[in-house]
C-alpha cells in the first residue's frame, strides 16, 4: 500500500481545521462573554467590550460609538488607542464610514482607508479598519470600531467574531442601561418621598415656594429651576421662586398665558419640553436662555384638583432629552407642590381671620369698655351737675363770672350727651338669637386653630354627647367667646399640652323630660390660676391684672353669656390646669306646621 493511501483527504484537512477554528471562536466568544457580563455598570461595560473587540482582532485601536437620543450625533462612548481630542468627534448618521455603518445597519471591512473617500482620519498611522452595527432589541443604537497599522489586517473571520461580539453586547448595554434606569428610578422615588416631607413641612407661602425650586434643582440635578404661579386675573404668570437664576432671568418680563410657550403648559395641563430654548422659536427669552446659559427645559403643570394654578420649569446645561421616568418624577413633584402650595396658601388665610377675629375682639373689647366708662362717668357728672344748679350762681351783668358758669353748664351737658351716645352704642351689640349647633361651631374653631395647636404642641380633643341639641345663640358673638377661652388656654400652655372641650345636656329641673341647657367646659393642662387671679377673672375691665394683652378676653366671654342667659364658672390651681364651664338654654323647639 502506497503513503499516498494513508493521507486523508484534503476536504477532511479543511473539515477539521474549520471546526478547529470555530471551537476556538466559540471558546473565545464564551471567555469574553464572561467577562463582559460580570458588570452592571454601563461605562466599566463598554470599557470590556471594547478592550475584547481589539484583543480579539489583534487592532492597534477601536472605539465604540453611541447614537446620542438627544442630539441625533454619533458621539465616541469608549477608545483605545485614540488621541484625547477623538473623544470630541461628532458625526450625523450617514457622515463617514462610522455613519454609514449605523444609517444602513451593515458592517464595514475596509483593507485600506487611504482608498476610501468616506473614512475621516481619526489617527494618522490608521491604515484598515473593521465596524459593525450594534443592535439593541433590532434597533442600531450605534457600533463598535476596530482599526489597524497594517493594510488589509482584518479577515472575514475577524468580521465574523466581531459580530458576534457586537450581539452580545447589545445585550450587555441593553441590560446595564435598564439597570441604570431602574437605579436612577429608585433614587428619584427615594428621593422624591425625601423632598415631598421637606416641601409640605412648610407652612409660610414664599418658604414653600423656595424650598420647592430648591429640591426639585437637587433633584434633577438642573441648572435652574423656576417656579410661575398664575395671578387673580389668570392671564399672566408671574415668576414667584426659583434657584440658580441670574438677574437677567429675575428680571424677565411676566409670561402671557394666551402667548407664551409656558402659557401652553396651563392650558393644555401638560408637560412641554423643549431641546435647546436657545434656537427654539417657540420660547419668548431667548436672548435670556442664552446668557444664562439654560439649553433644554421641562415644564410641568401645577395642578390641584383639575385647576391649573402656575408651572414648574427645570432648565439643563446641556442639551438633554428628558425621560418618560424624569416627566413622571417631576409631574408627581409638581402634583405634590401644587398641594403644599395651597395648604400654605390656606394657613395664610387661616393665619388672616384669626387676626380679623382678634381685631373683633379688641372692637367688643373697646365696645364694652367704652360704656363701663361711660357708667363710671355719668355717676359722678350727675352729682356734679345736681350741685352746680343747687349753686345758684347768680352774679352781676357785668361779672365775667356770669359767661364762665354759662359755659360750665354747657359743657356738662355736652359730657352729658355724650356718655348717652356710648351707652347707647354699646346697648347696640345685644345679641340676635337663633338655633345654633355647637358641633358646627366648635368644627369650625378647631378647622381655624389646628395649625397654630399644632405648631405649639397642644392637643385637641372634643368629648360631645351624641345628638346635642341646638341652643338659642348668637353665632358670632359665641364663636368669639369660645375663641377667647381657646387662645387663653393656649397661653396658658406655652410648652404644649392637651386642650379639652366637653359637652354634655342638663335637665334643669331634673325631673324635666328633655334637655333644658347645654354645658360646654375647657379644660386646658396649663399654669393654672391663684385664688386672686381666679376672683378678678371676670372683673371690671378697669380693674384686671392680667400681664400680657388688654386683659379683656374672660370680660367679653362673661358679658356674651350672660346676655345669652347662661352662667360661666372658673376651677383652676396653679400647675393643674384651668376649667371653664358655660351653661347655656337649648333652643324651643319649631312649631308644627
Amino acid at each position: 500500500m502506497s503513503p499516498a493511501m494513508h493521507e486523508p483527504p484534503p476536504a477532511a484537512d479543511t473539515d477539521v481545521a474549520s471546526l478547529r477554528a470555530r471551537l476556538e471562536r466559540v471558546s473565545l466568544l464564551y471567555q469574553v462573554s464572561k467577562v463582559i457580563h460580570s458588570t452592571l455598570d454601563s461605562q466599566e461595560a463598554l470599557n470590556l467590550i471594547l478592550g475584547e473587540a481589539v484583543r480579539l482582532t489583534g487592532a492597534s485601536s477601536g472605539s465604540v460609538v453611541l447614537l446620542n437620543p438627544t442630539t441625533g450625533f454619533l458621539e465616541i462612548q469608549d477608545a483605545q488607542g485614540l488621541p484625547p481630542e477623538a473623544a470630541r468627534l461628532r458625526l450625523r448618521p450617514g457622515e463617514g464610514i462610522t455613519g454609514w455603518v449605523v444609517s444602513n445597519g451593515l458592517p464595514v471591512r475596509v483593507g485600506d482607508v487611504r482608498q476610501e473617500p468616506r473614512y475621516i482620519m481619526l489617527r494618522e498611522n490608521v491604515r484598515s479598519e473593521l465596524a459593525v452595527p450594534l443592535l439593541v432589541e433590532g434597533e442600531v443604537r450605534g457600533l463598535v470600531n476596530v482599526d489597524s497599522d497594517r493594510p488589509h489586517a482584518f479577515s472575514a473571520a475577524d468580521q465574523e467574531l466581531l459580530e458576534e461580539l457586537s450581539a452580545q453586547a447589545a445585550v450587555v448595554i441593553h441590560n446595564t442601561w435598564l439597570y441604570e434606569q431602574l437605579r436612577l428610578k429608585a433614587r428619584l422615588f427615594e428621593a422624591l418621598a425625601s423632598v415631598s416631607r421637606t416641601i409640605n413641612s412648610q407652612l409660610n407661602l414664599d418658604e414653600a415656594l423656595r424650598v420647592i425650586t430648591r429640591e426639585t434643582n437637587a433633584l434633577i440635578g438642573a441648572k435652574m429651576t423656576s417656579l410661575l404661579l398664575l395671578d387673580d386675573t389668570r392671564e399672566w404668570l408671574d415668576l414667584r421662586a426659583s434657584h440658580g437664576a441670574g438677574p437677567d432671568y429675575l428680571n424677565k418680563p411676566r409670561l402671557s398665558v394666551a402667548d407664551s410657550l409656558i402659557g401652553i403648559v396651563v392650558r393644555r395641563k401638560k408637560a412641554v419640553q423643549v431641546e435647546n430654548v436657545q434656537v427654539s422659536h417657540r420660547y419668548q427669552n431667548v436672548d435670556v436662555a442664552r446668557h444664562e446659559g439654560l439649553v433644554s427645559v421641562l415644564s410641568v403643570p401645577l395642578l390641584y384638583g383639575e385647576a391649573a394654578i402656575g408651572v414648574l420649569n427645570v432648565y439643563t446645561a446641556q442639551p438633554h432629552q428628558f425621560s418618560n421616568e424624569e416627566i413622571r418624577i417631576l409631574s408627581a413633584l409638581a402634583e405634590l407642590s401644587a398641594v403644599a402650595i395651597e395648604k400654605a396658601r390656606l394657613y395664610e388665610r387661616v393665619v388672616d381671620l384669626e387676626e380679623q377675629l382678634r381685631q373683633n375682639e379688641k372692637l367688643s373689647a373697646l365696645g364694652l369698655l367704652a360704656a363701663e366708662v361711660a357708667h363710671e362717668i355719668r355717676n359722678p357728672l350727675t352729682v356734679m351737675k345736681m350741685l352746680y344748679h343747687s349753686l345758684d350762681l347768680v352774679f352781676p351783668e357785668n361779672d365775667p363770672r356770669t359767661r364762665d358758669a354759662q359755659i360750665m353748664g354747657e359743657k356738662m351737658d355736652h359730657l352729658n350727651r355724650i356718655v348717652e351716645q356710648i351707652l347707647t352704642f354699646a346697648r347696640s351689640t345685644e345679641p340676635s338669637l337663633a338655633p345654633v349647633s355647637l358641633d358646627r361651631i366648635l368644627d369650625d374653631l378647631g378647622l381655624l386653630t389646628r395649625h397654630k395647636l399644632r405648631n405649639l404642641n397642644i392637643q385637641w380633643v372634643r368629648k360631645l354627647e351624641p345628638g346635642m341639641p341646638p341652643i338659642q345663640a348668637d353665632r358670632t358673638q359665641l364663636e368669639q367667646a369660645f375663641l377667647n377661652l381657646i387662645l387663653n388656654a393656649v397661653d396658658a400652655m406655652p410648652e404644649g399640652g392637651k386642650l379639652t372641650v366637653v359637652g354634655r345636656t342638663l335637665r334643669l329641673p331634673r325631673s324635666h323630660p328633655e334637655p333644658t341647657h347645654v354645658t360646654i367646659e375647657f379644660r386646658d393642662t396649663g399654669t393654672g390660676l391663684t385664688e386672686e387671679q381666679k376672683k378678678r377673672a371676670f372683673t371690671s375691665l378697669l380693674n384686671t391684672t392680667k400681664p400680657k394683652g388688654t386683659g379683656l378676653g374672660l370680660a367679653i366671654v362673661k358679658r356674651v353669656v350672660e346676655t345669652h342667659q347662661g352662667r360661666i364658672r372658673i376651677k383652676s390651681r396653679p400647675g393643674e390646669g384651668t376649667t371653664v364651664s358655660i351653661s347655656l338654654p337649648v333652643a324651643a323647639p319649631s312649631a308644627p306646621s
